[in-house]
């Protein structure tokens, strides 16, 4: 029961660092594709 335990615990806690890590990473990618647009918006006013 405790090794059963244990283990959830542990599968809980890499889930949840996954789940931040990607959280991470796709505001990075949201952030460089509103750069990308504004830099295009930008060009095409020029």
């Amino acid at each position: 029961m405790a090794s059963t335990l244990r283990a959830i615990i542990a599968l809980t806690l890499i889930a949840g660092v996954l789940v931040i890590a990607g959280c991470n990473t796709m505001e990075g990618f949201g952030k460089d594709v509103k750069n990308t647009g504004e830099a295009i918006e930008k060009k095409a006013s020029d």
